[in-house]
């Protein structure tokens, strides 16, 4: 609204964020988002400019910033090239249901459509920017007067927290610098009613109670709602087991005698025992996507099915929906389920999928996760990519008892954990544990120094086999092993980081020994470390696809 002080459009933009408890902006510096980098300086000093090495880590740092406090996420790129490096982050954002706000500067206006460089206005045959962004957000706008900041800054950020995904503001340079009398305003709040629980919902559950034994299946729209004691509570007045999705490890405690372990292709096969005991499944926060139920189709027949989203599930035919807010709505239920609850059945433990020992020299996957499982401190944030290493970290190593387990399956970037761990140091700073492959490592490995140049409590964890090895498997078992296109020739990661950073604690250990005297030495320091752990490229990973059939 007219009438304030007159002031830049980005010296607004950065009081708006501040004054919406936003601490970290994420970004990769650049001519055309420079203003926007000159306000924060010039700013209140509450708010931070973070600038990463690549324009996807430091939208992975945003999202992980997010992921590990309930915080907006903020990210800030450049024109042409910068801004095109963003798309991967925003789709995972989009995916994965993550508020992220993006700023994007954009060349000044009068040169768009004439030639100028970096052009995405979509003019004169230029690449059009607002299109492709529109594609991977939830809201996308181009600022193309100064006045129009105060409507579409609240706007954006009220549409990435309320339909939880990325919102984009494209930002010409001069539309940056120019002056405006706009007072920013947030969008009066909108909070969700839980109302009376369906009629269905409540029926189903109570059904569930007297009939025998129930599984709560929980995904990471409990994560997004910060219901994990509601989630707890349900579990507990259905007597009903819990299983958890790959990307919400955390949300149940790994160590409670209800937990039955993690579905999906690399889960836990004693998920699929106790679903095929089961009369009634509750998912929770999900709508029971492909990678989480993976080897449970054949269970699913003849189950009740009882879903606690906003969305229906991709499972089921007429399924009570209960469509509230999700913390509200788990407690409801919990209180609407009077009387003594049930005895939890009693189930045969954690069962896992196939998998090697350590003998000798061949050193074994499933040691290696517990050797780091022993140094986790219970309040770390542990931080895991997807491919090989991502199956045996997620099967063997429980989520942190009072920390957090992130791992980005919306599009399973490679890379993404080294951003999103430095955002959750960022954001908590407590240890955090970033684990990845060589393979991840070689694309946005980098990182490590924004961990340098911030002195972050990172610990870096690099499963060294030389090569892609998820893909590498893939290639030995369904195709001709004898031709691989991704083997690595070795190499040394662990001396490599040494010799380009000297002030931070890296080597390369071969041992289950080694690896264990270099955690307890790292996680007593503040500052960042790495070690690179030796593996073998032929060992499978705890993954169902990769599990012999039998005959």
């Amino acid at each position: 609204m007219p009438g304030g002080e007159r002031k830049r459009v980005v010296d607004r933009i950065v009081e708006h964020l501040d004054a919406a408890g936003v601490r970290h902006v994420f970004g990769v510096h650049g001519a055309n988002v420079e203003d926007l980098y000159d306000a924060i300086a010039r700013g209140s000093g509450r708010v931070a400019g973070v600038v990463g090495k690549h324009e996807f880590s430091a939208g992975a740092m945003a999202e992980g910033y997010h992921r590990a406090s309930n915080r907006l996420a903020v990210v800030a790129a450049t024109s042409g090239g910068g801004a095109l490096n963003l798309v991967p982050a925003l789709g995972e954002a989009y995916a994965s249901g993550v508020p992220l706000l993006a700023l994007i500067g954009q060349p000044p206006s009068s040169l768009e459509g004439r030639g100028a460089f970096q052009d995405q206005s979509g003019l004169n045959g230029s690449l059009n920017g607002p299109a492709l962004f529109a594609a991977v957000s939830r809201f996308c706008a181009r600022v193309d007067k100064p006045d129009e900041i105060a409507d579409l800054l609240p706007r954006a950020i009220r549409t990435a927290e309320r339909e939880r995904g990325p919102a984009v503001l494209l930002l010409p340079k001069d539309v940056q610098q120019a002056w405006t009398e706009a007072e920013l305003v947030d969008l009066p709040a909108e909070e969700d009613e839980p109302g009376e629980l369906d009629g269905r919902v409540l029926r189903a559950l109570e059904a569930a109670r007297s009939s025998g034994p129930t599984l709560v299946v929980a995904g990471s729209g409990v994560v997004r709602a910060d219901a994990r004691a509601e989630l707890a509570s349900l579990a507990a007045s259905l007597g009903a087991w819990v299983a958890v999705e790959p990307d919400a490890k955390d949300v149940f405690d790994n160590h409670d005698p209800r937990f039955v372990g993690v579905a999906g292709a690399n889960g836990h096969p004693s998920v699929r025992h106790c679903l095929d005991r089961a009369r009634t499944l509750v998912l929770v926060g999900t709508r029971f996507p492909q990678v989480a139920r993976a080897g449970l189709e054949a269970s699913l027949a003849g189950k009740a099915i009882v879903c606690f989203d906003r969305h229906a599930p991709h499972v089921g035919d007429e399924v009570p929906l209960e469509t509230g807010e999700l913390r509200a709505s788990l407690r409801l239920a919990a209180q609407r389920l009077p009387g003594q609850p049930p005895a939890t059945p009693p189930h045969d433990g954690l069962d896992h999928l196939p998998h090697e020992r350590t003998e000798g020299d061949r050193i074994a996957l499933r040691e290696v996760v517990g050797t780091i499982a022993e140094a986790v401190p219970e309040d770390a944030v542990v931080v895991s990519d997807a491919g090989n290493t991502g199956c045996g970290v997620l099967h063997f190593l429980p989520a942190p008892a009072r920390g957090r387990y992130l791992l980005a399956l919306g599009m399973g970037g490679m890379g993404f954990s080294f951003g999103a761990g430095l955002g959750a140091a960022f954001a908590t700073g407590r240890r955090t544990f970033v684990l990845a492959g060589d393979g991840s490592f070689y694309m946005h490995g980098m990182e490590v120094h924004t961990a340098v140049e911030h002195d972050l409590p990172v610990t870096f964890v690099i499963f060294n086999n030389n090569s892609h090895a998820a893909c590498k498997s893939r290639e030995e078992l369904f195709y001709d092993a004898d031709n691989t296109y991704n083997a690595f020739r070795p190499s040394d990661i662990g001396a490599g980081i040494a010799a380009m950073f000297p002030s931070i604690r890296a080597r390369t250990v071969r041992t289950l020994e080694e690896l264990r005297a270099f955690l307890a030495d790292s996680t007593a320091t503040t500052g960042p470390s790495l070690v690179s752990i030796e593996m073998r490229s032929d060992e499978m990973p705890p993954y169902l696809p990769f599990v012999p059939t039998e005959d």
